[in-house]
């Protein structure tokens, strides 16, 4: 998929609508492979990583799910550049995909999660096909391996998985082939989708201050990688600027 150079890797450019059809139209086309959504986070750790920064690469698409991502992608010239989150995607590709029959999977979680999570996309997407929903143990990746034979047994046609940054991208990496569809990582969004942590208001998700709403909410897990990743993208932001306009 064409689309920006954003710190090193192409960038999907484009709307919230034009991201799920775009979704909908390789699930039902067969292909496979898989699908980062690519916050702050994710694109500096993996300047770090060699492994993420192939699971990057190789990626089908690299969606930007972050404001911070977005603004640098309109800063070097895409006007139409909008921030795709995990969880707006999964609800617009079910509504999409809903009159098609694709079906979903889900890979993360905990049981009461899953379970929560598929009565209320039932709820918002009536007759939509979930056909399976995985909680794996808390494990290294290859031990997590063993599970891509029970979805593809499933016959999804896109699996959702939600193991955290950047254990769920290399995953996919190492086992997407194997789960037989085209898998997406989309982070917290089984949580928000389900209720089990709160979403920012609608006004700091639409003014980039998401992070401060998930920084109040969880200070001990996200501060410090927040006070990294953040001021490494700056940085970064500002050399990948200075190329766009060289």
């Amino acid at each position: 998929m064409r689309g920006l150079s954003i710190l090193g890797f192409n960038t999907f450019v484009g709307d919230l609508e034009r991201a799920a059809a775009s979704v909908v139209e390789r699930a039902r086309s067969g292909r496979r492979g898989h699908a980062v959504l690519g916050n702050v986070h994710v694109l500096v750790t993996a300047q770090h990583d060699r492994e993420l920064a192939h699971a990057l690469r190789d990626a089908w698409a690299v969606f930007p799910d972050g404001a911070p991502v977005a603004w640098l992608q309109r800063r070097r010239g895409r006007a139409a550049a909008q921030r795709i989150a995990g969880a707006e995607l999964m609800l617009a590709v079910a509504r999409a995909g809903n009159p098609y029959g694709l079906r979903h999977a889900f890979f993360g979680g905990t049981p009461d999660t899953l379970e929560t999570l598929q009565r209320r996309l039932a709820d918002e997407v009536p007759g939509i096909l979930i056909c399976a929903a995985v909680s794996p143990p808390f494990a290294p990746l290859d031990e997590l391996g063993q599970h891509a034979d029970e979805i593809r047994a499933a016959a999804p046609d896109v699996v959702w998985v939600a193991l955290g940054a950047p254990k769920q991208e290399v995953f996919m990496a190492r086992h997407g082939e194997s789960l037989g569809a085209l898998s997406l990582g989309v982070g917290a969004a089984f949580d928000f989708l389900s209720g089990a942590k709160p979403r920012a208001p609608r006004w700091m998700q639409r003014t980039g201050l998401e992070w401060a709403h998930r920084l109040a909410s969880e200070p001990r897990r996200l501060a410090g990688r927040y006070l990294r990743t953040n001021s490494e993208f700056v940085v970064r932001a500002a050399v990948d600027l200075h190329r766009g306009r060289a």
